[in-house]
């Protein structure tokens, strides 16, 4: 049997872990308002003395509550409830929110209504209550080709049984495992230092490099050239340049990565040195891990390994069934 390697720990004060794809937290909105002009939505409650069996044979996201529809979709999507209502004979009806419903608040709603997941425009969240007294230590056990499994740990109690407990999507190839609480003070992309790096790679980046003075950096950098500690918007100049010259005819095969100096980009900065790929940022008082998925993206299914009285002792992902 393969020997689990420690990625690290989570610490979750408020004691609720949350658990999703890391490169979708620039979605996160805490306690407020989601805000996006660009895809303005609706948040709707199902209601009624059906409502759970409506939900349930409904089958579009998990619980009573549809969340972030579409404006443009909005008709559709009432009707459809409503039709499949009186097909199912089903005594309920969607109820709009007043307001979209900040994703802090998803996160409680979910775990006193016991659902596995909610969904953040689309992205599955695996919110769930833990213990808020001690670290979480997160591990991943190797595999013939990346990891066979990662698991946070909640207990030391033997495991008597397992559950399917729900399937987590991930299209940036990275887990995030951390306190609800403390993404409300996570920033995403603003730099906190207003500083950046910008880095490239690829079949020419020697052409590329030599003709934008770009420097070379040392060997224990992730690539090879880049701009370090630029102000951000110097930094976001010179990206710029270099999209406009990547899309020219016949351009040079390059790739660039625009950096801010963020807390994705400090914690990112961790796992792109680290041996298992995985790297821990203290934000808001907790410690927040970001692990990278082994195979990159795909659908993990996620169990629920309980104690002899049912209780949790801890979330385990599948990585090698993940399709």
């Amino acid at each position: 049997m393969a020997t689990e390697v420690v990625l690290g720990e989570v610490t979750c004060p408020s004691g609720h872990l949350v658990i999703t794809d890391g490169g979708y937290l620039e979605m996160w909105s805490g306690d407020r308002v989601p805000d996006d002009e660009d895809h303005p939505a609706i948040d709707f409650a199902i209601e009624g003395p059906d409502a759970e069996e409506a939900a349930d044979s409904f089958d579009r996201q998990t619980g009573t509550r549809l969340y972030d529809i579409p404006v443009h979709a909005v008709a559709d999507v009432t009707a459809m409830f409503d039709e499949h209502c009186r097909e199912q004979g089903h005594d309920a009806k969607l109820r709009a929110f007043d307001r979209q419903v900040p994703h802090r608040e998803r996160v409680r709603h979910a775990v006193e209504a016991r659902q596995p997941e909610f969904k953040m425009m689309g992205v599955p969240v695996l919110p769930i209550e833990v213990p808020a007294d001690r670290p979480l230590p997160v591990t991943a056990v190797p595999g013939e080709s990346g990891w066979e499994s990662i698991r946070v740990a909640f207990s030391n109690e033997p495991v008597t049984d397992s559950w399917e407990f729900c399937e987590l999507g991930v299209d940036h190839a990275r887990f995030v495992f951390a306190d609800a609480g403390a993404l409300n003070s996570w920033e995403h992309v603003l730099p906190l230092d207003g500083l950046a790096d910008l880095v490239l790679w690829g079949g020419d980046e020697d052409l590329i490099a030599a003709e934008f003075s770009v420097p070379r950096l040392d060997d224990s950098a992730d690539v090879r050239y880049g701009w370090l500690d630029l102000p951000v918007e110097d930094a976001y100049q010179r990206a710029l340049a270099l999209e406009a010259r990547r899309d020219e005819p016949g351009a040079p095969r390059f790739a660039a990565d625009f950096r801010p100096h963020s807390h994705h980009w400090q914690v990112m900065r961790a796992v792109r040195a680290s041996e298992h790929d995985a790297g821990v940022i203290r934000v808001a008082g907790a410690d927040i891990l970001m692990a990278m998925t082994s195979v990159g993206d795909g659908f993990f299914l996620v169990h629920l390994d309980v104690d002899a009285d049912g209780l949790p002792v801890a979330l385990r992902i599948d990585i090698t069934g993940a399709n």
